[in-house]
């Protein structure tokens, strides 16, 4: 191992540590516990689906009325209308995407995946964790199960990380013990 030497200085510049690499469990502390009831979507998800859906449903209701309706290759009106309805139906499949979210209330949360929903009491959840890497949060449960919370995302950005940690004030506020363990 090759050893170096290390100048001393008057000004102990040595003494400054460089800040380390931030804890991945970190979320931001809101400056006040958000009010019960809330929300939490993943907006930029829900606004991206809707888009999709309404050009979806425009595009194939525009190209059934273009599609020929005389010559060899005619299209009948129950063929346009069945043409023009995969827009919808291709929707409703894709609302699944939009579906995700997280209610709070004074009992507990409801998490909305896309298609599962699960009702928690407050006692029952352990940790709020959003770390780099994950697409969204995930909750310890008492039980030692993870359960994924796909109403906020990680492709939110700050905004996503401050969610997960207001989510995760609620928590610690609602099972809160005396010991507070």
């Amino acid at each position: 191992m090759k050893r170096t030497s290390v100048q001393v200085t008057e000004n102990h510049d040595h003494d400054r540590r460089a800040p380390g690499p931030l804890d991945p469990f970190t979320l931001p502390v809101p400056d006040r516990v958000p009010a019960l009831p809330v929300t939490f979507r993943p907006t930029r998800t829900r606004v991206a689906v809707f888009a999709v859906s309404a050009v979806l449903i425009v595009t194939l209701a525009v190209v059934a009325l273009l599609l020929p309706n005389s010559g060899p290759t005619a299209w009948s009106a129950p063929e346009r209308v069945g043409f023009a309805a995969i827009g919808p139906a291709l929707s409703a499949g894709l609302y699944l995407l939009a579906r995700p979210r997280i209610v709070a209330d004074e009992r507990g949360l409801t998490v909305v995946n896309t298609i599962r929903t699960q009702r928690l009491e407050w006692a029952q959840i352990v940790r709020v964790n959003l770390r780099p890497g994950d697409p969204w949060v995930l909750l310890d449960l008492d039980t030692g199960e993870v359960l994924p919370a796909m109403g906020i995302q990680s492709s939110g950005g700050q905004a996503a990380r401050r969610a997960a940690g207001e989510l995760r004030a609620l928590v610690d506020e609602h099972t809160r013990t005396e010991r507070d363990d």
